[in-house]
């Protein structure tokens, strides 16, 4: 008895340890004043109204999200074409495919940010915002390509060979009997590039520079004036977005199979 609550006192301290940052934030994010002080003086919610009520603001959100949400698209467009190939494909050389789609995601950010920033430099399209969501697409296609992955192994083949033998050519085999079964996995990729791409701010920042603001690039431009609790209480924001996609994602899908743990079969 002794040692489960001196392991639970322990697994306390370090969830304690890691949550302090956020806890220092979140406090910092309700000060009544324009003060970044903690703990808090007084209590105000104001600092999270101005993120939808101040035009700058609120402009880039917009820009944030608009880019998070193309982006992810793209990145599943690229990735479920490519996972389909590989799970049909079951040849050495396929595997070369999804290094290439592993790459961007291996490669340092800072690395793949400067290749970005040469690139659309050099023709000539730097600045726009179509090259960021265009960037943070490639940049992002490996979290729904592991997902997209998984879930085509998770497939019984069984069943695919069975509407084959009833007249399935592949394309109706792909709409009525492998997308449903991957769907879970689909959304999973879309959420987590969705996520990472609301909040990634080097590759951004590389691509369109300051001439589209989106909240982190807003972030770091306001640093320069000062500090002010509406940049607490956006670093807030992200982190309760992150936990509300995460968690209906652990609610109704299967969270342990997306992390890499195989079923009991061995699947």
């Amino acid at each position: 008895m002794t040692e489960i609550w001196l392991r639970r006192f322990y697994f306390g301290l370090v969830a304690l340890f890691l949550a302090a940052p956020l806890i220092v934030v979140a406090g910092v994010s309700v000060n009544e004043k324009q003060d970044l002080a903690f703990p808090p003086v007084g209590f105000s919610l104001a600092w999270y109204g101005q993120i939808f009520t101040d035009p700058e603001w609120r402009l880039a959100l917009i820009h944030s999200v608009t880019l998070a949400v193309c982006s992810a698209a793209i990145a599943v467009a690229i990735a479920l074409p490519l996972a389909w190939f590989l799970w049909r494909r079951i040849a050495p050389w396929a595997n070369i495919f999804q290094v290439l789609g592993l790459a961007p995601f291996i490669l340092p950010p800072v690395i793949t940010a400067l290749g970005f920033l040469s690139f659309w430099a050099t023709v000539g399209l730097f600045g726009q915002f179509f090259t960021a969501i265009i960037s943070h697409a490639i940049f992002f296609v490996t979290l729904p390509l592991v997902t997209l992955s998984l879930g085509f192994a998770s497939i019984d083949r069984s069943l695919v060979e069975a509407a084959a033998t009833m007249g399935a050519d592949d394309r109706t085999v792909l709409k009525t009997v492998v997308l449903p079964l991957i769907l879970p996995y689909l959304v999973s990729g879309y959420a987590f590039a969705f996520v990472l791409s609301l909040n990634e701010y080097i590759v951004a920042y590389m691509t369109i520079g300051f001439t589209t603001e989106t909240l982190p690039i807003k972030i770091f431009n306001a640093l320069r004036y000062g500090y002010t609790p509406t940049m607490a209480s956006v670093s807030v924001f992200f982190v309760a977005v992150a936990a509300l996609v995460f968690g209906a994602i652990a609610r109704f899908g299967d969270i342990r199979r997306l992390l890499g743990a195989m079923s009991s079969d061995g699947n």
